[in-house]
């Protein structure tokens, strides 16, 4: 009997290590929405408001990284099977038991291999490929978060990344050039798109939002000060930190160019 591969049985255990870390921060971020939803249930009904469209990404993504780590692990089942000799009977039912099981898997029209929520959220992520999103680009342990346009060249539904470059970085940055970055899904925010905006969130005065500071590829924490009368009008807004001889200045910027407030939004 052939031995089996070592190398690749110690790199699909090391895909199980990542996918049970992605597991937790999953379930981390899903028990922080339901914590908020528990203290402000009446949140889900004001305008602009995405939490329950974030929950169920949320619940999309552990059950595929769940699917994931089950496939994973019956090819470790079959491969450790391989390498140890068939001695008895309780042995040979084991692996006609796996077999049975992994044929359910493929013949059963109930477990399907990838659900069509899964399959439309992957198709959305690689339909960004060469738009412009807002992106958080600061590290985890940073004081502040930093969120910049990039522009989207690639999504890898392996590693469930986005490949996004900074077409324009500051001023402080090492010579100047334009910088790459790899981010997860929850670092991204599409831009609404003008050929689309009936499906945008509408975000009433009083409204905090994140938005493109004008003349700049930054954006900023921002309240609106006037509800637009129509859908492609701009929003007046009133950003954090922008004082002015004792007053905020109201500033006028694309309705595609503001997106809600992500939660814990440092500034």
């Amino acid at each position: 009997m052939a031995s089996p591969d070592i190398a690749e049985m110690l790199e699909k255990s090391k895909e199980l290590d990542r996918l049970r870390k992605e597991q937790e921060e999953v379930l981390l971020e899903i028990n922080k929405m339901h914590k908020k939803l528990q203290n402000t249930p009446e949140a889900v009904e004001k305008p602009g408001d995405n939490s329950l469209s974030k929950l169920k990404m949320l619940y999309t993504q552990a059950k595929e990284l769940s699917e994931s780590e089950m496939s994973i692990s019956n090819q470790l089942l079959g491969q450790l099977d391989a390498m140890i000799p068939a001695g008895g009977a309780g042995q040979q039912r084991r692996r006609i038991g796996n077999e049975q099981k992994k044929k359910r898997m493929k013949g059963d029209p109930d477990i399907p291999r990838l659900s069509p929520s899964m399959r439309n959220q992957q198709e959305f992520f690689a339909s960004l490929k060469g738009e412009q999103v807002a992106a958080r680009v600061a590290q985890e342990d940073g004081e502040k978060d930093e969120w910049v346009i990039v522009k989207v060249t690639h999504y890898d539904k392996e590693s469930k990344e986005f490949e996004v470059l900074d077409e324009e970085p500051g001023d402080d940055e090492e010579g100047g050039g334009q910088r790459k970055y790899k981010l997860p899904w929850s670092h991204i925010i599409p831009f609404p798109k003008m050929s689309d905006l009936a499906t945008a969130p509408e975000f009433p005065p009083g409204k905090q939002v994140l938005a493109v500071y004008p003349g700049t590829t930054a954006l900023y924490k921002a309240t609106v000060v006037q509800a637009r009368k129509r859908k492609s009008d701009d929003y007046t807004l009133e950003f954090d930190d922008d004082e002015e001889d004792g007053s905020l200045p109201q500033r006028m910027v694309p309705c595609n160019q503001v997106v809600a407030l992500p939660d814990g939004h440092r500034q």
